[in-house]
């Protein structure tokens, strides 16, 4: 088959009526979820979330960062052990282009994800803020070390696990068609969000980096998922639910890859059943995560596990935050429950609706504000619910590890992407 036939192969699975009825269930759940909280409030949670999909995309990678450290990072606190310091920088590098990226879709006018001055542009900004030591791979016979350039196509052949990535001269062809192919204006309904599925695994089939390609191609997944738009998104995010299933992910991903079996598995030169089984697998990890965050952003569920932790921390069964805090008074859940159902209130109001004398109420807000639970943009404006991580373990169980883990000592290359060999 020639290049140019496996480039026009179609990359969306052909028979799609199962993948779709799964892809409205998951823009009704998703939809449902994004209405379930105040706006403000929901900004909060997907901050936090950030943070936590930054541990996950890590995780999948083979990096344990608990998320404790890395919101320590972002406060520049950073672990004297220098191999943690990096895991911490290697987050806020991936934070730091969810950001920007978040920033670069609200621009006008829209554009798609799937175009390749954005791919390369993602893959960029990523190695901009990551640490020397993990701009750099060695090549499969260990002799020679090899500098990655962020945004750069690769020159060299690659091999990830068992997937031998497209010769390096064919990845701007391939690139440019799958541009063409997953521009959002080509798809409506329903199928954006199968589009989003199948092209993460095309992405990575094409591998067009030569390293940082797994980190890239979930980044470009969340972009393309928010750039459809998909309600509701960002209050879920799919690196977590790839990182639990991670085994699964790595099988799928690998099953996508195999060849054409026969006349009836597409007409490429990859398995569409491979690519429709991924598809599955992918928006099955979505559903699962989309009705766990909406069990845990449940207001009624929210407000009891306020009230939880408030009162462990006035009985002191919590610790707080930094060494020498103080209890909480009980009355602190009245002020924390305010900001979560109206997203901000004037700092009056919070001292009220708490039920304390004027002096005692502006001692508990300024407590609360301390700690960020509750946050403020002016020093007399209104507040807000803030999420910071030794609060949210409480609120979002199992959302993330309630422990800090140790930390892994694994080279780069020797996990982006399931081990690279060249």
């Amino acid at each position: 088959m020639t290049l140019g036939a496996h480039l026009m192969e179609p990359l969306l699975p052909d028979k799609r009526d199962a993948l779709e009825d799964m892809a409205r269930e998951v823009v009704a759940q998703s939809s449902a979820l994004g209405g379930q909280l105040h706006r403000i409030t929901q900004e909060a949670v997907a901050g936090l979330l950030r943070i936590v999909n930054s541990y996950y995309s890590n995780l999948i990678e083979g990096h344990s960062t608990h998320p404790v450290e890395i919101e320590r990072a972002m406060q520049q606190e950073y672990s004297r052990d220098p191999a943690k310091r990096e895991l911490q920088q290697e987050s806020l590098a991936h934070i730091a282009c969810q950001k920007k990226i978040d920033k670069a879709l609200g621009g006008k006018p829209k554009f798609s994800p799937a175009c390749r001055e954005f791919i390369c542009w993602i893959h960029e900004e990523v190695y901009k803020e990551l640490p020397e030591e993990f701009k750099w791979v060695t090549n499969k016979e260990g002799t020679e070390r090899i500098r990655v350039h962020g945004g750069q196509l690769r020159t060299r052949e690659i091999e990830v696990g068992r997937h031998v990535g497209p010769p390096h001269e064919t990845v701007g062809l391939f690139l440019d068609r799958f541009e063409a192919f997953y521009d959002l204006s080509r798809h409506h309904g329903v199928t954006p969000l199968i589009a989003a599925a199948a092209g993460h695994h095309r992405l990575m089939w094409i591998h067009p980096f030569l390293d940082g390609n797994g980190r890239t191609a979930r980044l470009f997944t969340d972009a393309y998922l928010k750039q459809i738009p998909l309600a509701g998104y960002g209050l879920w995010n799919i690196s977590r639910g790839l990182a639990r299933r991670r085994d699964d992910y790595m099988a799928a991903l690998s099953f996508a890859d195999a060849p054409r079996r026969n006349d009836l598995d597409g007409r490429g030169t990859l398995s569409r059943e491979g690519l429709i089984a991924f598809c599955r697998f992918f928006l099955e990890t979505c559903l699962d995560q989309v009705k766990y965050m909406r069990g845990l952003l449940d207001l009624d569920g929210l407000r009891d596990r306020i009230g939880g932790y408030v009162r462990l921390r006035s009985e002191k069964l919590i610790p707080p935050p930094r060494p020498g805090g103080h209890p909480l008074k009980v009355e602190a859940t009245h002020m924390l429950v305010e900001a979560l159902t109206r997203g901000e209130a004037p700092r009056g109001d919070m001292i009220r609706v708490s039920g304390l004398a004027e002096r005692t109420g502006r001692q508990v807000l300024s407590q609360l504000l301390e700690e960020g639970l509750l946050m403020s943009d002016m020093p007399k404006g209104p507040v807000r619910l803030g999420l910071p991580i030794h609060f949210a373990g409480y609120l979002f169980q199992n959302l993330y590890p309630g422990q800090i883990e140790p930390t892994l000592g694994i080279g780069t290359a020797e996990v982006e992407d399931g081990g690279l060999r060249m």
